[in-house]
């Protein structure tokens, strides 16, 4: 009796390990709506612990991967996380731009097997910029139709990056940002070192335009619970181009 305790209790804390549940976790894998996660893995960035949140899509057709996990130690957990939680393999990754919170996973992943997708002007820069590059080209704006979903890739110009994409899936009304757009609370639009300052607010506002009254905004390093956070990136995009003038 008492072995069987102790393995259910070592079990609980694998599982606890596994999806990332706790505290200090180095990945944390949350529901959005229907068949559509939130994963976040961690790394540190001037002295502090900063998230990195991607998303995946759960299909009979298997799982799509938004963004790779920052962290190099969690390429693999992620994906014995998803087929442990949903009895499903990643079979595609799409990377939204050049850094490497977004495209470190790309080269491992594709040794697997599974299709890693960026754009073209995202291939060029990480080419250049000594990334890991991804295995297929996606050619100007491009709707996937996978099982009974359907999602688009979108460029709406410079901002975060020169090459920065943003998905849009419109039935389920969800806008995957990623890095272009920053946190509801937000004072600044972070990291501009690779930015166009005085094109990213109306590289926001045709994202705005393109993607209306979205109920999810998903963003990398904030809380992405606030959908507010498109309409503080606008503000403070705003003060940036007149500071910029």
């Amino acid at each position: 009796m008492r072995n069987a305790v102790l393995l259910t209790i070592n079990f609980i804390f694998f599982l606890s390990a596994l999806y990332g549940q706790t505290e200090d976790a180095k990945l944390k894998i949350s529901p959005l709506t229907g068949d559509f996660y939130i994963y976040s893995t961690y790394n540190t960035y001037e002295g502090y612990r900063i998230p990195a949140n991607g998303m995946y899509l759960v299909t009979n057709n298997g799982v799509v991967l938004f963004d790779t996990p920052w962290d190099t130690t969690q390429f693999q957990p992620l994906l014995d996380s998803i087929r442990l939680k949903h009895r499903q393999d990643v079979t595609m990754c799409i990377a939204t731009h050049w850094h490497s919170d977004r495209t470190e996973g790309l080269e491992y992943y594709k040794q697997l097997g599974i299709k890693t997708y960026t754009t073209r002007l995202t291939d060029e820069l990480c080419k250049k910029n000594n990334k890991k590059r991804a295995e297929y080209l996606i050619e100007g704006d491009t709707v996937f139709h996978i099982g009974p979903y359907s999602f688009e890739t979108y460029y709406p110009g410079e901002g975060h990056t020169t090459d920065n994409i943003i998905i849009w899936s419109g039935k389920e009304k969800i806008l995957y940002g990623g890095c272009l757009i920053k946190g509801a609370d937000a004072e600044n639009l972070g990291y501009l070192g690779d930015a166009n300052v005085t094109e990213y607010y109306s590289t926001l506002k045709k994202v705005q335009k393109k993607c209306p009254d979205p109920k999810f905004i998903i963003i990398s390093h904030s809380d992405w619970n606030d959908t507010n956070s498109l309409k503080n990136s606008i503000k403070l995009a705003k003060k940036l181009k007149k500071k910029n003038r």
